[in-house]
């Protein structure tokens, strides 16, 4: 028989169970990354909008990239923080829904994006005359809306599919909710179905995304080869979108076969596995188009010696 609602009401996350003799140090450590995470990422937004120089199209996608990396971070770092404290391990039914709902956006998010600013690359390097016809401020602002609301319908679509599930189980083994552990609760692996059929439609969508972000280069280092004003742009602007690529599909790699094969790595390697995705991608991000274009390192060094002389 279905049920509408599962009988769990809360859930005990147990992958903290490895974190009580280290609770002041890992404290102190998660505080320290989230400052840095808020304090890179808002340097970068508050300098590309407050520059109009900086209001081009792979400027306000590098911004939309940083919100995001908020965001997801945001539905994280408090209540571990909290958790770390507390005697009690615990989330709440509707509250676990809405982290994993949240990480799942995130994850999707920055895929969409980087897929979009592979596209604004290509056009600038492989069509350049037309590049402020296509990259219209109109365009630039539907595929930035496109990139953020099609992973909220997709992911709010397998958050609906786990409301259904029975679940019969309260532990979840990890610091933080995601959808395939949740999924993995439940009471009849038989009603699952559906959940995986979404899942698998998802990944291929987002396969997808993958996909075009090589067909884009592929055409990109094609015109980069005969020439050098090309290479240069390549060398200046790809480069950091390409770092970025990277450090997000190894963080997720790791991550997804961390909950898939990683029960036999002790729990602490597990949970260091688990926090990498948001510790590494939202810090390193900022930094790397920081340090790679000119426009915002040449801002960012100006702020920073005005204050000193202030």
């Amino acid at each position: 028989m279905m049920h509408n609602v599962s009988h769990v009401r809360f859930f005990f996350l147990s992958g903290f169970n490895e974190t009580v003799n280290f609770k002041v140090a890992l404290f102190s450590l998660t505080l320290m990354s989230y400052c840095v995470v808020v304090l890179v990422n808002v340097a970068l937004i508050v300098i590309i909008i407050l520059d109009k120089n900086m209001h081009e199209p792979m400027y306000i996608l590098l911004c939309t990239f940083c919100i995001n990396g908020l965001y997801g971070t945001t539905s994280f770092y408090p209540k571990m923080l909290w958790d770390l404290l507390s005697p009690v391990h615990v989330i709440s039914y509707s509250g676990c829904l809405v982290q994993a709902l949240v990480m799942s956006i995130f994850i999707c998010n920055d895929l969409s994006i980087l897929s979009v600013m592979a596209y604004d690359r290509y056009v600038a390097i492989c069509r350049p005359l037309e590049y402020h016809s296509i990259m219209s401020k109109q365009r630039v602002l539907l595929l930035v809306c496109f990139s953020l609301l099609t992973p909220f319908c997709i992911s709010a679509i397998n958050i609906i599919l786990i409301y259904r599930l029975e679940l019969c189980s309260p532990y979840i083994d990890r610091l933080y909710c995601v959808n395939l552990i949740i999924v993995k609760l439940a009471c009849f692996p038989a009603e699952t179905i559906v959940n995986s059929i979404v899942a698998y439609i998802t990944i291929l969508i987002y396969l997808f995304h993958g996909v075009f972000i090589v067909w884009s280069y592929v055409y990109i280092l094609k015109n980069c080869v005969n020439s050098l004003e090309n290479r240069a742009k390549f060398m200046q602007t790809c480069v950091p979108h390409l770092t970025s690529l990277v450090i997000f599909l190894a963080t997720i790699l790791f991550d997804i076969f961390n909950m898939r094969f990683g029960s036999n790595l002790p729990p602490s390697i597990q949970n260091i596995i688990a926090i990498e995705l948001l510790i590494i991608p939202p810090i390193m991000n900022p930094l790397v188009y920081g340090f790679k274009l000119t426009l915002i390192r040449k801002r960012f060094l100006a702020c920073f010696t005005f204050q000193i002389k202030k």
